[in-house]
């Protein structure tokens, strides 16, 4: 048994759950989302988040939207 497969298969298996806790009712922008996952020992990179969120959003779990960042980049927001 490889250890290390087990456990990158381990955290994609949780990932959804622990966004969808994470938002919880909130509006987050996908970088706070990523900083929560990464503070939590989350080993989670951005190319992962988005079409995660996406998968999210076409199985009716959330929403987002387009928003500026006040340093001028299009970010996510998930409410």
């Amino acid at each position: 048994m490889n250890v290390e497969n087990t456990k990158a298969q381990m955290r994609k298996g949780v990932l959804e759950y622990c966004i969808l806790s994470i938002l919880n009712g909130q509006d987050k922008y996908a970088s706070e989302i990523l900083d929560t996952l990464k503070d939590a020992k989350m080993l989670v990179v951005e190319g992962t988040i988005y079409p995660l969120l996406t998968r999210l959003k076409n199985a009716g779990l959330l929403n987002y939207r387009w928003e500026e960042s006040t340093s001028d980049h299009q970010e996510s927001t998930i409410p």
